[in-house]
């Protein structure tokens, strides 16, 4: 049954912030919206404020709100790692984004693949960047679309086939037209709408729900006997409020590769490369935290909804009930209608504004280190703004068929293997920032390596609660670790983070292969950078005029 007042609010809301997107197109602009400087990162000029609304509304996205409290709710003290995963990441990050701001204004930059390419003089490594940022954050763009359905689920839209995703479709194509006409303006101003959201929605649902349901302890209470109890598909506890010794190792490098992978998902650098100065980013990486506060109160939701007695809804199209719903169907049934209204429209504009960053970010991609390095050479600013444009489109609804047509299950699967896949730039990307010592071919065997190897430990992975023999998740239990054959921990049940070993081989090889090419004296391309690039800061002489001064 469609629930009328909340889907009027809905309604209402993503109304708003539809004009804001168009309106955003005259908002703070330098020249004309032809150049990547200008409809890419923004003209490069966001201060503050506007860095930390739109670094946090692309990082913290809608299916965030959705999934973390769903693994709490499902599995327990495990889905808690994307609090310290987001308490790590600004310290591990503070200096590298500032030399990668650096460096990518004194040269132009509009990507990561962009400064690899400068770095080594590589096309074919930035060419690699370029693919694997592209496949990591389709599915990424995927899942903000699974956690926009499990709202329009929740308030009644769940049919089947084409007129169920309906909804879906028209807030993907009001997005997709105010995304082309204004660019990164769009999703940085609608973030502040969604934040003062999702601020004032998590804030009152943490007082006024623990409070309902007779304080924490009683939450905790219920929740460790909920877990406590064996699935029917697998026999065993779902889970615990507590680690066990099996789930340690997961939990520790799971949130350490996390962490070490989120500012290499080009949408991430795309937020930093559009600040104004390393000042901005600084303050930025101080403040940012202040969203783990609320990812950490939002995450414990997952017990309240286990304390409420919430149950997922049913998704029509698949038969299976949706876990992602779970949030939902909590504030459906203990907030007053309109209230649940503001809350599923807080999640629902969450989805839309990291979609636009990412699909903005993968168009940068494909415009400057595809397009333009394979395809057409000579093209001017103009054209690789229009390229980039018309892949935003292909990008969007490229996610959108994606969900139309793949199990939405399979997309989550598909989300986990995207850091397995992203994280392998690493060495590229990241270190390189530092030292070129690394070599580029060994850099490119380190790629292939840790990527073929990742893909293999996925595939080894089972799911026996959703009936999966492979591709069942990114942890992967010692025992099944293998080398040549070799089985180091046969036996052991102790899980490990697929994407942290994956690496961890990458950076062998990419090690050991350079010290070979190094004594063999293979040449390593030819560095466009220089070191003080990496230090230039706003003001300087070294950094190149943006678009907006280019075209006066």
């Amino acid at each position: 049954m469609i629930q009328w007042v909340e889907l009027s609010v809905f309604v209402v809301l993503f109304l708003v912030v539809t004009v804001m997107g168009f309106v955003a197109s005259r908002w703070q602009r330098g020249g004309a919206l032809n150049h990547l400087d200008e409809w890419g990162l923004g003209g490069r000029k966001f201060g503050s404020w506007i860095t930390w609304f739109l670094v946090g509304g692309d990082l913290y996205t809608a299916y965030t709100f959705v999934a973390v409290p769903a693994l709490m709710f499902g599995a327990g003290a495990l889905g808690f790692y994307a609090l310290p995963y987001t308490v790590v990441l600004y310290p591990i990050v503070f200096l590298p984004v500032l030399r990668m701001w650096s460096v990518s204004r004194v040269h132009g930059y509009v990507t990561p693949a962009d400064f690899v390419r400068g770095r080594y003089g590589s096309s074919l490594l930035a060419f690699l960047v370029a693919i694997t940022g592209i496949v990591a954050t389709m599915p990424y763009i995927a899942l903000q679309l699974v956690g926009l359905e499990a709202v329009l689920r929740t308030m009644g839209l769940n049919g089947t086939g084409i007129a169920g995703h309906l909804p879906l479709l028209v807030a993907f194509v009001i997005l997709a037209v105010y995304t082309y006409q204004s660019g990164l303006r769009a999703p940085a101003l609608i973030a502040f709408v969604k934040d003062i959201l999702i601020y004032l929605v998590i804030l009152v649902a943490v007082i006024y729900l623990p409070a309902k349901f007779g304080g924490w302890s009683s939450i905790f209470g219920a929740a460790s006997e909920k877990l406590a109890q064996p699935s029917p598909a697998t026999g065993k506890p779902a889970g615990s409020i507590l680690l066990t010794g099996n789930n340690q190792l997961q939990y520790i490098t799971l949130a350490l590769g996390s962490a070490l992978a989120l500012f290499l998902y080009p949408h991430s650098l795309t937020g930093v490369l559009a600040s104004r100065g390393r000042d901005v980013l600084k303050r930025n990486m101080v403040a940012l935290p202040a969203y783990s506060l609320l990812l950490g109160l939002l995450a414990l939701l997952g017990y309240v909804a286990i304390a409420a007695g919430s149950k997922p809804i049913t998704n029509n199209a698949t038969g299976r009930a949706d876990t992602n719903t779970i949030i939902p169907v909590l504030f459906d049934g203990q907030f007053p209608d309109w209230f649940a209204g503001v809350a599923f429209a807080a999640i629902g504009i969450g989805a839309l504004v990291p979609a636009a960053i990412m699909s903005i970010a993968a168009a940068n991609l494909w415009t400057r280190n595809i397009y333009k390095e394979y395809i057409h050479r000579s093209a001017t600013p103009h054209q690789e703004a229009r390229q980039a444009k018309l892949a935003s489109l292909v990008v969007k609804f490229g996610a959108v068929a994606f969900v139309l047509f793949v199990d939405p299950q399979f997309s989550i699967d598909l989300q986990l293997i995207g850091g397995v896949i992203i994280l392998q730039t690493l060495p590229a990307v990241a270190i390189a920032l530092y030292t070129r010592w690394l070599h580029r071919w060994a850099l490119v065997a380190g790629w292939l390596v840790g990527m073929a190897y990742g893909m293999y430990l996925l595939y080894l992975i089972p799911n026996p609660a959703a009936n999966k023999a492979h591709f069942g998740g990114s942890a992967l239990t010692l025992d099944k670790l293998t080398v040549f054959g070799w089985h180091p921990f046969a036996g052991s049940q102790v899980q490990i983070y697929v994407g942290f070993v994956a690496l961890i081989l990458n950076l062998v090889v990419a090690v050991v292969l350079s010290a070979v090419l190094h004594a063999l004296k293979v040449r390593n391309g030819a560095d466009a950078t220089d070191g003080a690039d990496y230090h230039a800061d706003e003001g300087s002489k070294r950094l190149r005029p943006v678009a907006d001064v280019l075209t006066q």
